[in-house]
């Protein structure tokens, strides 16, 4: 089991929910709530380069700089959920 979101890299001990769901409602190990819901991923079409710029965008709402924001968005490409 990893310790970060395989689809964003956010902490899984950080996720408001404690996890995705699994399509049989249990905890995912693998993905976030705020990516995968129900067995699915909550932006499914969406490319890479699309999502990080989303992440980017979500960080700095939250408050973050946006150099910060874009520093922990780079390892996205490199998680489970994009490599292919």
């Amino acid at each position: 089991m990893s310790n970060r979101c395989q689809s964003c890299g956010m902490p899984l001990n950080k996720d408001p929910k404690g996890g995705g769901s699994e399509s049989d409602g249990t905890k995912s190990s693998e993905y976030c709530s705020l990516c995968y819901e129900n067995g699915a991923f909550i932006h499914p079409t969406v490319s890479v380069t699309e999502f990080q710029a989303h992440c980017v965008t979500a960080l700095v709402e939250k408050g973050m700089p946006k150099i910060l924001a874009w520093a922990f968005t780079r390892g996205i490409p490199k998680l489970r959920r994009w490599v292919n």
